[in-house]
């Protein structure tokens, strides 16, 4: 695999950044994640770092060197992240628990498969085009499909999923969408995309390279958002053939050997919960998707 990436992580105008994001690769595989942690709820940042760590373990356990079934992959790694979270919150014995948007992205074979749950979003833009987006489960997002909401005021920070909640998690899985040279793939907190729309963050990714585009798309998002800016953060990736790479700044796994695993993300210090990965919860999970498939088959037979 050949790609640009570039990621940065901005505090805003909030008194802590409860954001986190971060990439892990194999020789033929990577894997790219991004959670803000949702405030009005305690420790948001837990709940963020919790679900990297989760989702990173257990594609370092799956990647060898690809995941055999990347939309199964992350939709079992998001069921486990949620676990871990809920898993936290049961021995610290708290009354609220901390919560969590997540988007997710496994990129291998000249492909790319996401997964989201919140508004947390995922931008895929190709020759100067938006090719898809991921959509937020705000109420926001889904009014149009409810004649209730399209008459009703509606909060776009209003969630109605995430991670952490006591009631299981909607997602979307998306993809396999097979990748080009040159595509951008995108993850960003809702800090960016509350300050930009989506003309202008096609536009700054369409006209020069990741390293360039998202730190000035992220200073427009903060000098919009003033004084009480959101957290901003973001981490785009910029596809690249084999036979076309050139950037100076970019990966090539070429010279990885097999069973290697690089990543940037760090443990956190949430007392060794990566090393302490509660396998009943992701074993749980698994059974969860499995049900589920089962009872879809069913309903269709």
């Amino acid at each position: 695999m050949k790609f640009s990436v570039f990621q940065v992580s901005r505090r805003g105008g909030r008194a802590k950044n409860e954001d986190r994001m971060g990439y892990c690769y194999t020789r033929e595989s990577g894997l790219f994640v991004l959670a803000d942690g949702m405030g009005g709820h305690p420790e948001g940042e837990v709940a963020a770092q919790l679900a990297l760590q989760t989702v990173s373990a257990l594609y370092q356990r799956e990647a060898r060197p690809v995941v055999r079934d990347p939309r199964e992959f992350l939709t079992a790694a998001l069921m486990a992240a949620h676990h871990q979270i809920m898993r936290y919150a049961g021995e610290k014995g708290m009354l609220d628990t901390p919560r969590t948007t997540l988007v997710a992205g496994v990129l291998q074979g000249n492909a790319a498969t996401w997964i989201h749950c919140g508004d947390s979003r995922l931008y895929v833009v190709r020759d100067g085009e938006l090719l898809t987006r991921t959509r937020d489960h705000s109420y926001m997002e889904h009014r149009e499909a409810s004649t209730v909401l399209r008459l009703t005021p509606v909060n776009r920070n209003i969630l109605f999923t995430c991670l952490g909640s006591p009631t299981r998690p909607v997602f979307d899985v998306s993809g396999p969408v097979n990748l080009q040279q040159g595509d951008r793939i995108m993850l960003c907190s809702d800090g960016l995309w509350g300050s930009l729309s989506d003309e202008e963050i096609v536009r700054e990714l369409s006209r020069q390279g990741v390293a360039e585009a998202v730190p000035e798309m992220v200073e427009q998002a903060l000098r919009n958002g003033g004084e009480y800016s959101d957290n901003v953060t973001v981490i785009a990736v910029e596809w690249e053939t084999p036979d076309s790479f050139e950037s100076t700044r970019g990966i090539s796994t070429d010279s990885i050997n097999d069973g290697v695993f690089a990543s940037t993300i760090q443990a956190g210090g949430i007392e060794g919960m990566v090393e302490d990965l509660d396998d009943a919860a992701i074993e749980r999970s698994i059974a969860e998707i499995n049900e589920a498939i089962r009872r879809s088959a069913a309903r269709k037979s």
